[in-house]
């Protein structure tokens, strides 16, 4: 077939590609390219059928329209452009590129030098390498974006009732005995009955997925045997990662991924679950001015990438990865906010967890939390009511951020996942910031008008020792990683209790199935957000290895043969035990102020009964608080005033004296953690309990 360029019969606004039903428009952006290519592929990806110039340009960005291009064609670009790397300009036309814009991802990358813009072989960025690179890239595939949603809309369930269950596609279901083994890793094996019967069970309102948009495998990784099983690695920001596929992968027209990720979708909403999409658009796979040339560094490395202000040939790294997506150029924010609105308009996606958001919020002055990134989310009509979720940090100057993003956004708080780890392992002068964590992290979230479910709240996430590992090891064991073992965090704020790893003492296990009964506990009894991480319900382990993004294997697979029931049923009717008490997940932050006279919404107690004062509160061997807590005079229940009394414990056995605020008089022990049953109602005499050692009980009235 003659493939040419046509007159449009309309204009088209949107970048990537558009079918028409007779032929496909295509349009991309490079402000500084000279001229682009439309290079149209077979369907093998290996024969160039046509290299097409782009007819138009205005406002730098290149359009055309070609007759007879229709779903399931594979296509990419070529940049003509100076190559001119002290200005920042790297442009080969001997290098394939992928559309950012594309919806769908042929093909496997393949390594290869050919792939780098310069001559690798000389280890100079300034050279000029002339090999086509075509043979060795992925394609982007036409698609038609036709599917029957059967009636589907977002949940939009409420922050206050929202459980989040952070999980990767192929870790969760790899070792699942009752997942069909052709559906294990695939986004049809996350949906299918064993994996929702179990998330169901367990209360989860929301799965949180590691990244799912296309990305690359490092050719380190590969070099050494491994991969990029995380996948912070993005190249492509509006197409499903097709490694994840089941049977029938490629589709009809070609658009397997696609339908497969909305399968996907469609029956986690079925089944009342939202969906949160961990989205990475702080950095790309090309990594820094020595990677490969790919897609962004070829269409316009000066406009997608922050350069050295001081030097542009350098590439100016805020996010430990090479690059840093320029999202104050208006075009790559662009391209941010329609990536985000695709995935909420066209693939039904609930949410987003944004990584390193922090780089996001960089303006030419660094972090500014009315910047034009944030401007945009809350202006947008579409993405401002969705659920949105920050890690809070990059690497860069000023980068740490916690507390300092905008409403709609919710943030990470590692504050409150390292508070509660150094408790419990019992570290000293943690009582002061226990207490601030249990009631939503004020000192952190609560000002410009943020509510109390600010805060996500996590024990552990991928990133970091899972929650048994904190527990077994006081030492991170990543040899596997092939980095000498230094890499990951070393500070985990962990304790083996007494032996290091797996062992067979009863006694020991004993002890640290109490402390995650305790932590678990802490977690699901504080105000905001809570978050588990997959496997941690049940006691997963990832033999100490606290860095497993290049382990696609068991060590970083859920192991469900190893369950551990008990445990299980620990958390599930803690969860319940959350959603039967609103009280505990308010919308508004307790201030510690009665609304009205001799009505308390929140008090601090030590065993005697006293009330915490700053004597108190100053004490540094101080282990022990009691937590009184009812409805803020903001809050509205219909089923009227259910307040708790919650007792942590991170030191020896003590008699806790109850209070009686409010006119309560009596109460009833309604969770013990120190017991593996931990459930069940025991009435308290003479106003006093026994509280055991690491532990945590909770107390209702009768």
């Amino acid at each position: 077939m003659d493939y040419a360029f046509a007159k449009p019969e309309r204009q088209y606004h949107e970048l990537g590609t558009e079918f028409t039903g007779d032929g496909t428009h295509f349009a991309i952006f490079s402000e500084n390219a000279e001229a682009l290519e439309l290079c149209l592929f077979s369907q093998d990806g290996q024969e160039e059928l046509a290299r097409l110039e782009m007819p138009s340009r205005e406002g730098s960005i290149f359009s055309g329209y070609v007759p007879g291009v229709t779903p399931g064609q594979l296509y990419g670009y070529r940049a003509h452009g100076p190559y001119d790397p002290a200005r920042g300009h790297r442009f080969n036309a001997n290098k394939l590129l992928l559309d950012p814009y594309a919806r769908e991802i042929a093909g496997t990358l393949r390594w290869d030098d050919a792939l780098w813009g310069y001559d690798l072989s000389t280890g100079d960025d300034l050279t000029f390498d002339t090999r086509d690179s075509a043979p060795f890239m992925v394609k982007g595939v036409v698609q038609d974006p036709a599917f029957d949603w059967e009636g589907d809309n977002s949940i939009r369930r409420p922050w206050g009732e929202t459980l989040i269950y952070e999980a990767h596609v192929r870790g969760l279901t790899m070792l699942h005995p009752g997942v069909p083994e052709e559906l294990r890793g695939t986004y049809a094996g996350m949906v299918s009955d064993p994996i929702l019967e179990h998330l169901q069970k367990l209360g989860v309102s929301a799965v949180e997925l590691l990244p799912c948009q296309f990305f690359l495998d490092d050719r380190m990784l590969l070099d050494k045997g491994l991969s990029n099983y995380w996948g912070y690695q993005t190249l492509g920001y509006f197409a499903p990662e097709p490694r994840y596929l089941g049977p029938g992968r490629e589709g009809a027209k070609g658009s397997g991924a696609i339908r497969q990720f909305k399968d996907m979708v469609k029956r986690f909403h079925q089944a009342g679950i939202e969906v949160i999409m961990d989205v990475v658009y702080n950095h790309t796979a090309e990594g820094s001015e020595r990677g490969p040339t790919l897609s962004f560094r070829g269409l316009d490395n000066a406009s997608y990438y922050a350069l050295s202000p001081e030097n542009p040939r350098f590439s100016f790294d805020q996010t430990g990865t090479g690059n840093t997506l320029s999202v104050a150029h208006p075009m790559v924010i662009r391209m941010v906010l329609d990536s985000l609105r695709y995935w909420v308009q066209a693939m039904h996606v609930d949410g987003f967890r944004f990584d390193l958001a922090s780089t996001l919020g960089r303006e030419a002055m660094g972090f500014d939390r009315e910047g034009g990134f944030f401007d945009a989310i809350r202006q947008d009509p579409i993405l401002s009511g969705i659920k949105l979720i920050a890690e809070p940090w990059d690497v860069g100057s000023g980068g740490y951020q916690v507390g300092g993003f905008p409403y709609p956004f919710r943030e990470w708080n590692d504050k409150f996942r390292d508070t509660a780890r150094g408790f419990w392992r019992g570290d000293q002068e943690l009582v002061g910031d226990l207490a601030n964590h249990l009631v939503g992290s004020p000192e952190q979230f609560n000002h410009s008008d943020r509510g109390a479910t600010s805060s996500v709240n996590f024990l552990a996430a991928h990133d970091g020792f899972t929650l048994l590992d904190t527990v077994s090891y006081n030492d991170r064991h990543n040899e596997a990683n092939g980095e000498g073992g230094a890499d990951g965090h070393d500070n985990n704020l962990s304790h083996d209790m007494g032996a290091e790893g797996r062992t067979d003492d009863a006694d020991i296990n004993g002890a640290r199935a109490a402390r995650r009964r305790a932590m678990l506990a802490t977690l699901l009894l504080s105000q905001g957000v809570p978050m588990i991480l997959a496997g941690d319900e049940f006691g997963n382990s990832q033999n100490g290895n606290n860095n497993v993004y290049c382990q696609d294997n068991e060590t970083a697979w859920v192991d469900w043969a190893g369950k551990d029931e008990a445990l299980l049923e620990f958390c599930t009717r803690m969860v319940a035990f959350r959603r039967d008490h609103p009280v505990l997940s308010q919308d508004n932050f307790l201030n510690g102020t009665p609304a009205e006279e001799r009505r308390v919404e929140i008090a601090w107690h030590q065993p005697d009964g006293r009330e915490m004062d700053a004597e108190l509160w100053g004490q540094a061997q101080l282990r022990v608080l009691g937590l009184f807590l009812t409805y803020s005079a903001q809050e509205a229940f219909a089923e009227g005033e259910r307040p708790l009394f919650i007792v942590f414990n991170a030191g020896d056995e003590v008699t806790f004296t109850l209070p009686s605020h409010n006119g309560i008089q009596k109460w009833h022990r309604a969770v013990d953690t120190s017991r593996p049953e931990a459930f069940g109602i025991e009435p308290v005499e003479d106003g006093t309990a026994i509280v055991a050692a690491a532990s945590v009980s909770v107390f209702a009235p009768e």
